[in-house]
């Protein structure tokens, strides 16, 4: 069996084995629950420090603890047996395990998984990407990790982890911004759109003050983002450094979420031009293979 397939045979499996984990229970109805392999004593279970997820929040776990108080942990936590077996790591389910020791819990219900590290961090981030818990740099990060320390290019991520290979991409250009922007990003006074239309300018940092302060929507963000490129740019001519209008920004925006990657457009008349960039060979062999097959 190819290393392909197996990945993404993995990624269905992964998918199949979280996918209805810590989804809310419709009024009126119960779910039934997850047999857990056996209870543990909390204080054998530990985070993993290579969980994507890093922050959660207070009000939500405490809400959550009052749940657990009152009805106990419906589904049990993920683990897998480190140190010789006489301690758990968790793979899925760090909220619950918090959520637990704030309720007083002294022991929690476990399956537990034999997987390597490979197959521990992408269930941990499937497990948080379907359910929405990580902010855009957490989701990038979790990326860039599986291709860094295993080898997977955005085709895989994208088999593992339900996604489009071009949201792959649009996550990983998040982690060429410099460190203040990613915090504004982590902590939601960015969104992804705004975050994605900074990558290419010569101050991010600038702008994204300006966009957070402003309230700015994506659009805005983004016409703010190439004029100041344009700004910039004192050796081009001047009939290029003129603003773009709305409809050639929004078709820009359009071809970059398509393609995953950085689009310009520049249009006078009947013609124009149009550029692509890249930044591995990866990313140019696709290009082809989607021209080739026009």
């Amino acid at each position: 069996m190819s290393e392909d397939v197996s990945k993404r045979r993995l990624g269905r499996g992964l998918a199949a084995l979280i996918g209805e984990m810590d989804q809310p229970v419709p009024v009126g109805e119960t779910r039934p629950s997850v047999s857990p392999d056996r209870t543990l004593p909390i204080e054998f279970v530990s985070r993993s420090p290579k969980n994507p997820r890093r922050h959660f929040d207070e009000a939500e776990l405490q809400d959550l603890a009052g749940s657990i108080r009152q009805h106990g942990i419906v589904q049990p936590v993920v683990v897998r047996t480190i140190a010789g077996g006489n301690r758990f790591e968790i793979i899925a389910g760090e909220r619950r395990w918090r959520a637990a020791q704030l309720a007083g819990l002294v022991e929690i219900p476990v399956i537990i998984r034999d997987v390597d590290d490979r197959t521990a961090l992408e269930l941990a981030i499937v497990e948080n990407v379907q359910r929405a818990d990580l902010n855009p740099l957490e989701e990038a990060l979790g990326y860039d990790q599986l291709i860094a320390e295993h080898g997977y290019t955005q085709n895989d991520l994208g088999e593992i982890i339900g996604k489009s290979r071009s949201h792959v991409a649009n996550s990983l250009r998040l982690l060429k911004l410099p460190e203040p922007v990613r915090d504004m990003l982590a902590e939601g006074s960015l969104s992804a759109g705004h975050a994605r239309a900074l990558v290419s300018t010569p101050d991010p940092v600038a702008l994204a003050k300006v966009i957070a302060a402003k309230g700015m929507s994506v659009r805005d963000a983004e016409r703010l983002a190439q004029n100041h490129i344009k700004s910039q740019g004192a050796s081009q001519p001047a009939e290029a450094r003129e603003p773009k209008d709305s409809d050639t920004i929004a078709l820009e925006r359009s071809l970059s979420d398509r393609l995953g990657l950085q689009v310009s457009i520049n249009h006078k008349g009947g013609g124009g031009q149009l550029k692509i960039n890249y930044t591995s060979l990866e990313q140019l062999e696709d290009i082809c293979r989607l021209l080739e097959a026009r």
